[in-house]
This record gives structure tokens, sequence and C-alpha cells, in this order.
């Protein structure tokens, strides 16, 4: 692994350095987790984590953490398959995040950094069950936490876990970490000449049926004034930028009045991101 040089300053420096977040949500999919693909689960990715989270920890940043099962199992591609129904399809992908859920916290124990992994369903030899107050306990003490399992209910997304989570623990933002820069205001996979939008209001991410995450995560978020990062999970030192409140990546911001037409609440979430 290269050294990172993000934000592990010496103290005269992280004076200097002012971080927007107290409290965040890291989200990191399960496809981001597999780094390469030569295997399910990417150790270099998952230290990589480790290390951003831990610089930032350092900084008195309290990080939760929801992951996603992609990588190695996703429900929805496989109900139908073999008489699989689409709700037992989903209790597996919420097992298979259990698994990154350990994997990941095994990481970030090696270098130190506590960390304690709750899940939506009981699974008590491996993992706590979710309490509210609990989880909001160990932020407070300096520990991470890892929320896996997702909701521990079928057809919902890990991203509408993030966003129920976040609301819960009082954080304030979603950072979403996944394969690709940010959002574009097309598909780059299939337009080469999609563009990279810097900042985007909720009622344009619906409006215009944007990929970002799932309506109901959207509408989540949108309800409880929660603003979204997206973000390049791969480029280092990204996560920790992210985490400190840095411009990186796509702002998707909530509006003071919801009530205004698509333009006009635009313009005042880039006015509120120019802000940082």
């Amino acid at each position: 692994m290269p050294p990172f040089s993000g934000l592990m300053l010496d103290d005269g420096s992280r004076s200097k350095k002012p971080y927007k977040w107290q409290r965040v949500l890291l989200k990191v999919s399960g496809e981001a987790l597999a780094g390469d693909h030569t295997e399910n689960i990417d150790p270099k990715i998952t230290m990589a984590i480790a290390r951003e989270v831990a610089s930032v920890t350092k900084l008195g940043v309290e990080v939760a953490i929801v992951v996603g099962g992609g990588n190695i199992f996703r429900g929805a591609s496989w109900a139908g398959c073999s008489g699989l129904d689409r709700s037992s399809a989903d209790y597996i992908g919420m097992m298979a995040t259990v698994m990154n859920a350990i994997f990941l916290q095994a990481t970030m124990e090696s270098i130190g950094i506590p960390t304690r992994v709750q899940t939506a369903f009981r699974i008590s030899e491996v993992a706590e069950p979710y309490i509210r107050r609990r989880a909001i306990r160990h932020l407070e003490k300096g520990r991470v936490v890892i929320f896996a399992a997702g909701t521990g209910n079928p057809f919902f997304t890990t991203d509408t876990a993030a966003a129920l989570r976040c609301a819960e623990i009082n954080a304030e933002v979603v950072l979403k970490a996944t394969n690709v820069d940010g959002v574009y205001d097309a598909d780059p996979k299939h337009n080469p000449d999609a563009r990279i939008l810097e900042t985007v209001s909720y009622n344009e991410v619906i409006s215009r049926d944007l990929s970002v995450m799932d309506m109901t995560a959207v509408t989540l978020c949108q309800e409880n004034n929660i603003p979204v990062v997206v973000f390049n999970l791969q480029n280092p030192g990204n996560i920790a930028k992210a985490i400190v409140g840095e411009k990186v990546g796509t702002f998707i911001g909530c509006t003071r009045n919801q009530g205004r037409n698509v333009e006009s609440a635009l313009d005042q979430e880039r006015s509120l991101v120019n802000e940082w």
C-alpha cells in the first residue's frame, strides 16, 4: 500500500484544518470492496478504508459505516432463480453484508481502531444486535460502528439502510463511496459526453431519475434534510477528504424550501455548498 498522505498531519497542522462533519455515515458498496474483482473482497481496499477512517477518527470525527453485499450476493439479481423468491434472496444478501462487515472490522482492529459490528437481525455469536442508543454510545466513545444486514427487511436496499441509520443516529451526512467519480447527467458507459455534476438537488435526482440511490433512500434523506456526497472510493484520500467536508465528488443537498421549483432549489443548495 502506498503511504497515505491525506490527513495524517502533525498536531500543528491539524489545528489549521477545520472539518465540517462531527458524525458521518459512510456507505461502502459491496462492488467497491471487490476491487479488481479477482476475489470477493480485496484486502487492499479494506485496508485503505481502515487507514483513512483511522486518520479522521484521530481528529475526533465519529464514523459509522453501512456495507453492501453485492460483491458476494445480490438478492434482486438472484430472485426467481431455481424457485428462489425475492424475500429469501434478500435475506441471503443481508447475510453477505455481515460477512463484509466482519472482514472490515478485522481489518480496522488490526491497525488499532476499536470497532463494533451491529446487525439488523440477531447473530449474537459474531456481532451485536442493532440498538440505537448503544450505537450512539459507541460513537461517542470513539469507536467505529459498522451496520450490517441492511434494514433487516427484504425489498429494501443497503442505500435505504444507510439513510435510515444516518437519521437514527443523528449523523450529519451520508457519504456514498462507489466506483465512479460522482453523479453524471447521463450514463458515462453509454454516453462519452456525459459530464459530472458538482452539486445536484434531490428534486433533480428524482425528476431526472439519476442513478444515485434508490428512490426510497433519496426520499428518506430529503425528508430528514440529510445531504449525500457521492465519490470514488478508488482514489486515495477521497474517504478522508469526504469525511472532513472537503469538496469531492458530487454533493446532493437538501433544500430549505422544498416547495420551490427545481432550479431555485438547486441554486440554494449550490450556495450552501460554497459555504464549506
